[in-house]
C-alpha cells in the first residue's frame, strides 16, 4: 500500500534538550497505527511534526501529494459564554461542504445533538462531535491525540470501536496516540512505543512483551491486553460516555531497541 507519511531520522530540539531523536515513522493507506509512551515522551510533539504544525530540526518528512488529514485533539476548551450549537460548529472550516451528510451524523450518533450548545455537551458527546468535524473533509488520514481522555472504560471502548468501523467503512488510515497500551484496539496493525526515540514497535502483543515497553510501563501489562481483548460479538451503544475491553491477540510483529 502507498505510504501517506514517511519520516526518517526526525530530531526535535527545544533549546539544548532533544525531545525526539532519530525517529523513523511511516503510515500507509488504511493502516491503523497507535503511538504509546509515558507522559513527556514526545508523542504530541511527533504529531505536530507529522501534521506540519512544527518543523523538525533534522531529518526528512514526506507526505503524499494532496493528503487530507482530520485531527481530533486531546481536549478543546470553549468559552462558557459562547453561543454556538453543534450544527454551527460542524460547519466551520469544512472545505468539501457536503462530504459529511446526515447519514454520518446518525452513524456517529450526534444527530440528536445538532441543536445543543457545545458548552453543554458531556465529554463523550464532545469527542464524537470533534470526530465528526475531523471527518468533514473526508480525510485520507484520521489523527487522534489521546482523544478518550476523561471517558470511562465503556465510553472508551465504544469510541475506539467506532473508529475501527469508520476505518473499515471509509477506508482512511488512523493514527492514534495514547499514554498506555491498554486502549489499543484489536484492529491496530502496529504499535510504536516512544520515549524520545522509538523503543520498540510491532503488534500490541509483541510490544506488550518487549523489554523496552515493560521497562517503561512495568510488568503485568499483559493483563491490560487481556482485559481489552474484544471479540466483536455484540454492538456498542455509542451514546454512553463509558468503555470496556479490547486489544489484539495477534502474535505477529517485531520489536527493536531504540
Amino acid at each position: 500500500m502507498q505510504k501517506l507519511i514517511d519520516a526518517r531520522q526526525l530530531t526535535i530540539q527545544y533549546g539544548n534538550e532533544k525531545v525526539l531523536e532519530h525517529i523513523d515513522f511511516s503510515i500507509s493507506e488504511r493502516e491503523i497505527v497507535t503511538i504509546v509512551g509515558p507522559n513527556g515522551s514526545g508523542k504530541s510533539t511527533l504529531l505536530r511534526v507529522l501534521i506540519g504544525a512544527l518543523s523538525p530540526d533534522a531529518g526528512t518528512l514526506n507526505r503524499r501529494a494532496g493528503l487530507r488529514m482530520g485531527y481530533v485533539p486531546q481536549r478543546l476548551s470553549f468559552d462558557s459564554n459562547l453561543p454556538m450549537n453543534v450544527k454551527r460548529f460542524l460547519s466551520l472550516g469544512s472545505k468539501r461542504g457536503n462530504a459529511f451528510n446526515s447519514s454520518w451524523e446518525k452513524r456517529i450518533n450526534i444527530e440528536h445533538l445538532l441543536n445543543h450548545q457545545i458548552r453543554h455537551l458531556s465529554g463523550g458527546q464532545l469527542q464524537r462531535v470533534l470526530l465528526a468535524q475531523a471527518l468533514m473533509d473526508d480525510p485520507h488520514l484520521l489523527i487522534l491525540d489521546e482523544a478518550t481522555q476523561g471517558l470511562d472504560q465503556i465510553g472508551e471502548a465504544s469510541f475506539y470501536r467506532l473508529i475501527e468501523e469508520l476505518r473499515n467503512e471509509r477506508g482512511c488510515a488512523v493514527l492514534l496516540v495514547s499514554h498506555d497500551l491498554h486502549v489499543v484496539m484489536s484492529a491496530s496493525d502496529r504499535v510504536v512505543c516512544l520515549n524520545g526515540h522509538v523503543c520498540c514497535e510491532g503488534t500490541p502483543t509483541i510490544v506488550s512483551e518487549a523489554p523496552e515497553y515493560r521497562a517503561l510501563f512495568g510488568h503485568g501489562t499483559e493483563g491490560a491486553l487481556a482485559l481489552y481483548r474484544h471479540d466483536h460479538d455484540h454492538d456498542h451503544d455509542h451514546d454512553h460516555d463509558h468503555d470496556h475491553s479490547h486489544s489484539s491477540g495477534s502474535s505477529e510483529g517485531h520489536s527493536h531497541a531504540g
